[in-house]
């Protein structure tokens, strides 16, 4: 007969059980800790608990410096106690990139560390002479009168298609004549307003008005003067940059909006549309946490009491505004106005039911209006900050210096010191050049020139 299982023999498998699932249960809570950064041994040692920095570049193959000591190359990730660290990515060619930097538990911090080169090529891109160089609204055309080519057909306006250009500037597919000289029209000394959509522009003089399509080239003695409906069309294409501000300005809080529309000037939008460049006008105050905040933000130091004359940039996604500069001498003659203050309606306006509400940049000068027109598409216009293709940088002129930081205000580095002219500056659609207008001769004209930076 067989003998029944001892209490000692279920004790035994009992004990056994319960240590093989607290086993089981402490490597789960073990892995999934060590999953998420804790329990990791790096540069400072054992960590139980670890945050994760990655530490990028652009370009790659640069050191990386924390707390001064070189660590590991980019691109590369590095487990770090949580806490703030000094963090220096350099590269031979290259300016320096610099920040302090908050590792949080179990969270990625990344660098994003654009290098520009310290001693960048300037390339011609014209020879014959510009002037009245004036950027699309999409950033992606120049037009620009000539005035000293080779032969009398040859003078007149041009356009210029940036993202035509590849890598190699000769290898370009040029820009195209969009018409000449005409018998009376005084194209040296018109004013140019490109439309919305930047494939037309209006070409104002004392002479005459005509609208000119940028992809063909247009016989002046035969294009019908539009001056009777000027004020028309100039209304019409106010109102779809207005319609186009109403959409980019309801993606903000209705907190910032007030700011922008009551307590501030100058307000440019990144290419992303995802941050604002603006200059205060008046003492207000951004409250905290108009939205939620997001996991590993810049951790920068941000100002929310605004003081007049001094120039912010807002982040919608993290919620931060930083100051990144004082206004200096600004080009007092414009200042850029907004279109779309009225948020509160559910509806947009109409040109049709209200045709005086698409008029704000239109004035008694052609000159004005002209100035007006592009200074809302571009602070080139201004004298002030522009905003990098990147919606990450900042571009700026100081002390006859061509220079850029990050939009929080960090890293600032000059890019160019050599001659050019104050009154054009101006990104490259992609971020891989600037282009200025500069003379290396006193006998030779102002040409436009490209400095590399990629």
């Amino acid at each position: 007969m067989a003998k029944s299982p001892t209490p000692s023999f279920f004790n035994s498998r009992l004990v056994t059980t319960l240590l093989s699932a607290v086993v089981i249960t402490a490597g789960a809570l073990v892995a999934i800790l060590y999953a998420k950064g804790n329990f990791r041994y790096g540069n400072t040692g054992f960590m139980p608990k670890s945050g994760l920095l990655n530490a990028n570049s652009f370009p790659t193959g640069a050191e990386v410096y924390i707390d001064g000591r070189l660590v590991t190359a980019t691109d590369g990730t590095i487990y770090l106690e949580p806490k703030e660290y000094t963090i220096r990515i350099s590269k031979d060619g290259y300016s320096s990139w610099e920040k302090r930097l908050k590792v949080e538990e179990e969270l990625v911090t990344q660098t994003n560390a654009q290098l520009f080169p310290s001693a960048p090529s300037i390339t011609p891109l014209t020879f014959t002479g510009v002037s009245s160089v004036v950027p699309s609204p999409d950033g992606q055309k120049l037009v620009y009168y000539v005035a000293s080519a080779s032969s009398q057909t040859k003078i007149g306006l041009y356009a210029l298609d940036l993202a035509s250009i590849g890598g190699l500037i000769g290898m370009q597919k040029g820009p195209r004549q969009i018409t000449e000289n005409g018998q009376v029209f005084d194209l040296a000394n018109a004013d140019i307003v490109w439309s919305p959509d930047s494939s037309e522009v209006m070409v104002m003089s004392q002479n005459g008005d005509v609208v000119l399509g940028i992809d063909r080239k247009t016989d002046l003695n035969k294009t019908p003067d539009i001056g009777w409906k000027k004020k028309r069309i100039l209304a019409e294409w106010e109102q779809e940059m207005y319609v186009r501000e109403r959409e980019f300005m309801g993606k903000f809080p209705p907190e910032i909006v007030a700011i922008a529309t009551q307590s501030a000037k100058n307000v440019y939008f990144s290419p992303d549309k995802k941050r604002m460049l603006y200059t205060a006008t008046a003492s207000a105050e951004i409250p905290k946490g108009i939205t939620p905040s997001l996991p590993a933000s810049n951790s920068q130091t941000e100002t929310r009491l605004l003081t007049p004359g001094r120039i912010y940039v807002y982040d919608r996604e993290e919620d931060r505004n930083f100051e990144i500069a004082t206004e200096t001498q600004t080009n007092q003659a414009v200042t850029k106005v907004l279109l779309a203050t009225d948020l509160s309606e559910s509806q947009p306006i109409r040109i049709e039911s209200s045709p005086s509400a698409f008029e704000r940049l239109q004035a008694s000068e052609s000159a004005q209006t002209a100035l007006n027109f592009n200074a809302y598409h571009s602070s080139l216009y201004i004298n002030t900050m522009q905003w990098f293709p990147d919606s990450k940088h900042i571009l700026f002129v100081r002390d006859n210096k061509i220079q850029i930081m990050a939009y929080d205000g960090t890293n600032v580095t000059t890019i160019y010191s050599g001659p050019f002219t104050n009154s054009f500056v101006y990104p490259w659609p992609d971020g891989s050049r600037l282009l200025i207008t500069t003379t290396f001769s006193p006998d030779s004209p102002l040409n436009l020139y490209t400095i590399e930076l990629k």
